[in-house]
């Protein structure tokens, strides 16, 4: 126990798992665990179990669970899913968290099982599978998801802005201290670390940066995160979103996926002996991604309104390139005392499925280094700015400007569709191509009622 009576995490997690029961559950108060699972469509799920004594978790869900829109709970035709089968959501209890903000709650993440193996569907798999094979190579990934949010408010049928501050106004960490106060006691009660915070530069938009880890627990991470950031703003009667685009003359916001190399407890970003301050691993894993960014944007940036977002000039990263503290290049490479200390894809955003848009960022760059693709020059300055003629002798390309090019760019890249496999490749653009479908001629109001409460 901690200082309060409260139960400890990894004490309860590490009785849970020695017993097979959710006994110490029970002895700590919960009622109810939440078994989560993340679809497809980047919706964030649960099935909750009634915790008494003795009891264990045993749950399934529909296979066609997986091919499910974010417009609704009617399975996308052509995704090879249906009503017939069910997967086994297996609780992994390393991920264990009593939920703060939902007192008489637990919540663990599941790992999706058909017949007792890893379900070709199951996104967290998938995540593990690339880290594997980057393993196999003696690398690591580290990482964060670097996330951007707003405060709303509502009124009426609308979501308004909670403040009307500007970028890392004191006036908005003023009025929103209560909320931020309360926001990092949840997620360092779940054993996540909160690094740095400030006010964002839309009204009401709040950027609370948390501390890197291990590729599987950055992306797990990543659900808690974001369940807690909800979870807290409807305690302090607000509503948090990470819709990418929320209002047209406002900032979007994204959700940076920040990486660094390792090798053991060495980091293998950087090569100060290097022209371009990263080492030859790194070029070939950045160069490796910036190949496949039109592809990978179907999984980073996989929402109709993430394109809204992706404008140059707008500090998001419109053009496959990298540079150096250079926040309109996709890949934005950050210096330290040894050269380069980690890098950022700019490009991702909330609406992707975090297992997916990683392991297909580490797929990517696996490319790159197993055929040692060479690293595109730098680009030091906005290449929004540069003309036409001038991107091109540079071999700089834009971006897909919509979900739909980004999704006919993925069916047509052999190595990620590779990575994914054909099963979960399949379902997932089926999902994807049914959104774009559905979706492409909705005005910004009504994606943002039909979409803001759902990322």
């Amino acid at each position: 126990m901690t200082g309060g009576g409260t139960p400890d995490r990894a004490q309860v997690t590490a009785q849970v798992k020695a017993a097979g029961t959710l006994s110490e559950l029970d002895a700590a108060g919960v009622r109810y665990l939440r078994v989560l699972w993340c679809d497809n469509a980047n919706i964030i799920r649960a099935r909750s179990v009634r915790v008494r004594p003795l009891g264990e978790v045993s749950v399934r869900i529909s296979a066609g669970q997986m091919a499910l829109p974010v417009m609704g709970d009617s399975v996308v035709p052509g995704g090879g899913l249906g009503p017939v089968g069910e997967a086994e959501l297996v609780p992994d209890w390393d991920t264990l968290t009593l939920l703060p903000y939902a007192p008489g709650e637990a919540q663990v993440i599941g790992d999706l099982l058909w017949a007792g193996e890893a379900w070709a569907h199951c996104p967290r798999a998938f995540l593990k599978a690339q880290i594997a094979r980057l393993g196999a190579l003696g690398l690591e990934v580290r990482s964060a998801f670097e996330n951007e949010f707003y405060l709303l408010r509502r009124a009426g049928d609308d979501l308004l802005p909670a403040d009307t501050t500007v970028y890392a106004a004191t006036a908005s960490m003023n009025q929103h201290r209560v909320f931020i106060h309360a926001l990092t006691g949840a997620l360092e009660a779940q054993g996540i670390e909160p690094e740095t915070y400030y006010p964002e530069s839309g009204p009401g938009q709040q950027e609370l940066a948390i501390r890197y880890g291990g590729a599987l627990e950055s992306a797990d991470r990543q659900l808690v995160f974001r369940e807690t950031v909800r979870g807290v703003a409807q305690d302090h009667g607000h509503v948090a979103s990470f819709l990418p685009k929320l209002f047209e003359h406002s900032a979007g916001s994204g959700c940076h996926i920040n990486l660094s190399l390792w090798q053991g407890e060495t980091n293998v970003t950087g090569d100060a002996g290097q022209p371009s301050g990263l080492s030859v691993t790194a070029q070939h894993f950045i160069a490796g991604v910036l190949h496949h960014l039109p592809a990978l944007c179907a999984l980073s940036i996989p929402s109709r309104n993430s394109y809204r977002r992706i404008r140059p000039h707008a500090w998001a990263g419109a053009y496959c390139t990298w540079g150096y503290a250079n926040r309109e290049a996709a890949v934005r490479v950050s210096r330290g005392e040894a050269g380069a200390s980690r890098f950022e894809l700019k490009a991702a955003d909330a609406s992707a499925n975090p297992y997916l848009a990683l392991g297909a960022v580490i797929a990517a760059g696996l490319d790159g280094l197993e055929n040692a693709v060479p690293l595109p020059a730098e680009v030091a300055a906005d290449p929004g700015h540069l003309s036409d003629a001038e991107r091109s002798a540079q071999g700089i390309r834009p971006l897909p400007g919509s979900l739909g090019e980004a999704i006919v760019a993925l069916r047509q890249d052999a190595a990620l569709l590779g990575a994914l496999g054909a099963e979960r490749a399949g379902t997932y653009l089926a999902v994807r191509q049914a959104e774009w479908e559905a979706l492409q001629e909705l005005s910004l109001q009504d994606e943002v009622r039909l979409l803001a409460e759902r990322y």
